[in-house]
């Protein structure tokens, strides 16, 4: 009966923690002649066979036979006597082998053994589940919200193992309840405490770039080679792609017939916008392509400093610098240069100040405000309403008033 225990215990724990065969049956023998060298000091001479298929196992000892008097190790030797009572043919210098039955071993030896063989199980699944993780980092998976706390969520995937997604790692607008199934990318794991870790993320690049991989075939493909991808999770990401094969389009190819292909990247990423550009090694077209959708009129690259000044018309420059600065900044971290925008000047600029020659009179936290909507000349705020500068900035209508009365001053 101990014995069935003992395999239902471990045939349960294979079934459903994906323990192979081997495995098994040789945790199942470590663990047994662990026990025979608590109690008898030695394992090498015991035979373990372990039936999985039956559920059941044998130990068997090995004892050679010596004269009555002349036994001095009752778990290697056997007297003559005592052999003959198990078959009367044997005779001094002989092998005797006869079964050992593990509840002879008491209670209490049983139980320990049952608690290691639960703890070795336990820690092969743990091994299991940190070792299947490890090799799919960076690959989707989808899994069942099984807890929601403030800082992270618990997922489940279809095996039952335990995922975590911190808040950190999810979009702004996420909202998942218990149940509801997701989808995020691994993207680390670790042991901690002796438990398997892994954190998944719905805001890194790569889960982005594994969107792309199941939507767009020739990405999958390796027709389409993606670059470089940034992003600003549910608010805007820029995507730069190439293709190595010119008879494809690499944008149209990731942005599909009608939009039908980023449509569904869009849909899972909470609406995020996403601009997909053609990537070249010409810099300055790079730099003119990564600050879509606004048209640039000209670039002016400082290599030693990894800066780069852009030229627009007035009316471009809000949609290049977008909402919160978030376009220039991404177009930033997309090409590697620091971008500073400018107005284009023409003759009517001619006699127009830049705001930083108010920086005495103006704080620049101030000029920094205004220099975020796209106007980095004196001329460009004074085009601008009161209201509307209001709206578009941070400040308030007091220091807006200051401004606006040190900027006429300049020009009386």
């Amino acid at each position: 009966m101990e014995n069935m225990n003992l395999i239902d215990t471990f045939s349960e724990f294979k079934e459903l923690k994906n323990i192979d065969r081997t495995t098994m049956m040789s945790v199942l023998e470590d663990v047994f002649r662990s026990v025979l060298q608590k109690q008898f000091g030695t394992d090498e001479n015991f035979d373990i066979i372990i039936n999985i298929d039956k559920g059941d196992f044998e130990i068997w000892r090995n004892r050679e036979v010596v004269e009555d008097d002349k036994v001095e190790d009752e778990n290697l030797q056997i007297s003559l006597s005592e052999a003959t009572k198990i078959d009367e043919d044997y005779e001094v210098g002989e092998e005797v082998t006869d079964e050992v039955k593990l509840i002879d071993f008491g209670r209490r030896t049983i139980l320990s053994l049952r608690q290691n063989l639960t703890s070795r199980i336990l820690d092969l699944e743990k091994d299991y589940v940190y070792t299947k993780y490890k090799d799919r980092i960076g690959d989707i998976i989808t899994g069942e919200v099984y807890q929601v706390w403030k800082r992270e969520i618990l997922i489940l995937d279809d095996e039952g193992n335990e995922l975590i997604m911190p808040k950190e790692e999810q979009i702004p607008s996420d909202f998942f309840r218990k149940g509801d199934t997701l989808r995020a990318v691994v993207v680390r794991v670790e042991m901690r405490n002796n438990n398997p870790l892994i954190i998944i993320s719905r805001t890194s690049p790569v889960f982005l770039e594994r969107l792309f991989e199941l939507e767009v075939p020739e990405i999958f493909d390796g027709l389409i080679t993606i670059k470089k991808i940034v992003r600003i999770p549910g608010e805007r990401a820029k995507v730069a792609v190439e293709s190595y094969d010119e008879r494809i389009d690499p944008v149209g190819a990731c942005v599909g017939m009608k939009g039908s292909r980023i449509h569904g990247i869009v849909r899972e990423l909470k609406n995020e916008n996403i601009d997909v550009i053609n990537y070249t090694t010409n810099i300055k077209l790079y730099i003119s392509r990564s600050l879509s959708p606004a048209k640039v009129e000209s670039i002016k690259i400082l290599d030693e400093e990894e800066r780069a000044e852009v030229y627009l018309q007035p009316e471009e420059v809000s949609l290049a610098i977008g909402k919160g600065g978030l376009n220039i900044r991404l177009a930033g971290q997309l090409t590697g240069y620091e971008i500073d925008v400018y107005r284009e000047k023409d003759t009517e600029d001619a006699e127009d100040v830049s705001l930083e020659e108010f920086a005495d009179e103006i704080e620049s936290w101030v000029l920094d405000e205004l220099k975020a909507i796209g106007c980095d000349t004196a001329k460009s705020v004074l085009e601008l309403s009161l209201s509307d500068l209001v709206k578009r900035t941070d400040l308030e209508e007091e220091t807006i008033k200051d401004v606006l009365n040190i900027l006429h001053e300049e020009f009386e």
